[in-house]
């Protein structure tokens, strides 16, 4: 039978969130319910609920980086009981059948994979994320999350952590490679850990030096202040690989120019205007400018795993429901070390 959950509700874009109750459909053979402990707060999350990258569908049930517990589970699920430690990150759903899924890279499903939130399920259904009380989820799109990790810490880690770690891996960071994290925020902070966690030197580029100390903290080898005069130009050919984490305007060819011979340039944030570059800035050294979209969920499973290994979490804020509106203001002032997470018991109350 279907099940009424306590939610976190924006009504329309822009408007504040509301309190209501949302349906979770019946639980599948195949499928795991997950009462949740807390969901954390992805920039994309503000994009989505104010329509900025498209038109929303509302309400809208935000949240997908989910982190509770596992309540019941569907007769053929063999991996999962209540009780256990769970996660569900960017997407519940893919086809299974085409060259990405069947390579587990499950995000760039031919078909359309089925997001968290603001997207519809294959039978048409519109998906409500984790600002919730609960979430059925089919079992093979369900994470596990280690002991070793807290539940509120490892919430982050289902997007701001899988979306640095997979390019990292992709592009061989590790000993001798040389990485530059642009930005220390949400995503930042998390791609500063895992490239030094994987052995790589890493430098941090942020506009000021407000965050230096956490940044060295973080494992980073050495820091620099893009609003300083001349330090893109002190760093010419320096890189080997740099992690674009903002989500504004670059110079790209002055970011370019720091890369060395087949250097690479990879965007996790997303600007909303296009950016633009002279191809002279690729041609001169063989670079390369290109994306990374989350992670699949072998890969995200490994990421938890690797996580765990290293004590790697995400530094967090957590809140009560009843401040999500002034989180998101903060968020988007840049005031919050490093990633805001609802403490969902509150939204039991």
């Amino acid at each position: 039978m279907t099940t009424n959950a306590t939610a976190l509700i924006a009504p329309s874009t822009g408007a504040a969130f509301e309190r209501g109750q949302i349906t979770r459909r019946d639980l599948g053979a195949d499928d795991v319910r997950i009462a949740i402990a807390y969901a954390g707060i992805c920039h994309s999350d503000i994009h989505q609920v104010r329509s900025e990258w498209g038109p929303g569908t509302f309400p809208m049930v935000p949240g997908h980086e989910i982190a509770g517990v596992v309540t019941e589970v569907g007769p053929e699920v063999t991996d999962f009981q209540p009780g256990d430690r769970v996660g569900v990150g960017c997407f519940v759903d893919s086809c299974g059948e085409c060259e990405p899924c069947q390579a587990s890279e499950e995000q760039f499903c031919t078909r359309g994979t089925v997001m968290t939130y603001n997207s519809q399920e294959y039978s048409g259904e519109p998906t409500y994320g984790g600002y919730s009380t609960e979430v059925v989820v089919r079992a093979g799109y369900v994470l596990r999350i280690p002991e070793e990790l807290s539940l509120d810490a490892a919430a982050p880690l289902l997007c701001a952590g899988i979306t640095t770690y997979s390019p990292l891996r992709h592009w061989n960071a590790g000993p001798g490679k040389r990485v530059a994290v642009i930005g220390m925020g949400g995503l930042g902070h998390m791609a500063v850990k895992y490239a030094h966690a994987l052995g790589a030197h890493v430098t941090v580029l942020s506009q000021t030096r407000s965050k230096e100390d956490d940044g060295r903290r973080f494992g980073a080898d050495d820091y620099r202040a893009t609003s300083e005069e001349g330090t893109l130009e002190s760093l010419r050919g320096s890189f080997d690989l740099i992690i674009n984490t903002v989500s504004a305007d670059v110079d790209l060819d002055a970011l370019l120019a720091t890369l060395t011979l087949d250097g690479v340039l990879v965007f996790v944030g997303l600007p909303e205007n296009p950016q633009t570059l002279s191809v002279f800035s690729l041609t001169s050294a063989r670079r390369v400018v290109t994306g990374s979209n989350i992670g699949g969920i072998r890969e995200t499973q490994e990421m938890l795993d690797f996580s765990a290994e290293h004590g790697i979490a995400a530094e967090v804020e957590v809140i009560s429901a009843d401040d999500v509106d002034a989180a998101y203001e903060r968020v988007l002032r840049s005031d919050v070390r490093y990633r805001f997470v609802i403490d969902v018991d509150t939204l039991r109350d």
